[in-house]
């Protein structure tokens, strides 16, 4: 028996729902925007993914790795690309001629920008300029609605539901009544 809707709804005022009920994606750091599968909104398209990596790049020589870990700075933990989204991006980089292997003491392969790269991100500089912008709203966003006191909130109802929700014995009353307390939670959070 399933008690939280799967698919994406509106919330009060019609602002648009994904399905964990918190505006697209939801909150949480494992937020992954590139699994649009699951109903998340993607944080970039594949070509803006390209122009984030070549400026991280043109500001430092960097891995793979790296670059996880920037992104995932910039955005104050609320978007981590995958590996399997970032190391295939790289090697298109590569292939463009945008980046090259740099000359790096260890094991990991390290990046650094081309004349080509360059000249790109030049062209791009306000496309780029705006994708910063974003990375650094996804940070705000994140620092204003995932503080310690609503973290905790959030997993008390969590917990709560799930013993609640969880027995055998829950009639559809309780099911509409806890449904109806949730929307009116939201209405007022709405109204703050």
């Amino acid at each position: 028996m399933r008690f939280f809707h799967q698919g994406r709804g509106h919330g009060p005022h019609g602002r648009h729902f994904g399905p964990r009920g918190f505006g697209q994606g939801g909150f949480g750091r494992h937020w992954d925007g590139e699994r649009e599968g699951r109903g998340r909104r993607r944080v970039f398209d594949s070509g803006e993914l390209r122009l984030v990596l070549l400026k991280l790049i043109a500001d430092q020589s960097r891995h793979g790795y790296d670059l996880i870990r920037a992104i995932e700075e910039l955005t104050g933990g609320s978007y981590v690309p995958s590996p399997g989204v970032v190391y295939p991006t790289l090697t298109l980089l590569q292939d463009m001629g945008h980046i090259e292997e740099a000359k790096t003491e260890g094991t990991r392969k390290a990046f650094s920008i081309t004349e080509e790269g360059t000249a790109h991100l030049a062209e791009k500089q306000d496309e780029v300029e705006a994708l910063f912008s974003r990375l650094a709203e996804l940070a705000a966003l994140r620092e204003r609605t995932d503080g310690a006191p609503i973290r905790r909130a959030m997993g008390n109802l969590r917990a709560v539901l799930m013993h609640r929700l969880g027995r055998e014995d829950v009639s559809s009353e309780t099911q509409h009544a806890v449904a109806a307390i949730l929307d009116e939670a939201a209405q007022r959070i709405e109204r703050l």
